[in-house]
């Protein structure tokens, strides 16, 4: 791949960590141990926190698969090994990195590994 090509990859995977890291940091309240407190939660409103809590940790958990794949894509970039297939050798298609700019399989590599 060109180096204005890695660029704008390095720019969109930088772009697209930034704002996974900010929305982790605005989410961290949302994450806290929910309190039991029977005076201003009754026990369906408790269990409405609970949800809340368990889906704001495994949205946090995407989160932070996303943050290491986009590490680990930057790792490549800067080994100069970025959007070639893992698997094959082959060239990743452009537009199937403008999908998934973290994928490491070419379209056939992957459909193969999946089934």
């Amino acid at each position: 791949m060109k180096e204005p090509d890695l660029s704008r990859w390095r720019a969109r995977l930088e772009e697209r960590r930034a704002e996974l890291q900010t929305l982790s940091q605005d989410s961290a309240a949302a994450r806290k141990p929910v309190e039991l407190d029977q005076q201003s939660v009754g026990r369906l409103s408790r269990q409405d926190a609970l949800q809340q809590q368990a889906m704001a940790n495994a949205q946090e958990g995407r989160r932070a698969a996303e943050l290491k794949r986009i590490e680990a894509a930057l790792k490549r970039i800067d080994a100069a090994e970025y959007g070639w297939c893992e698997e094959c050798g082959e060239a990743i298609a452009p537009k199937r990195l403008n999908i998934d700019p973290t994928t490491v399989y070419c379209a056939a590599c992957a459909g193969a590994l999946r089934g």
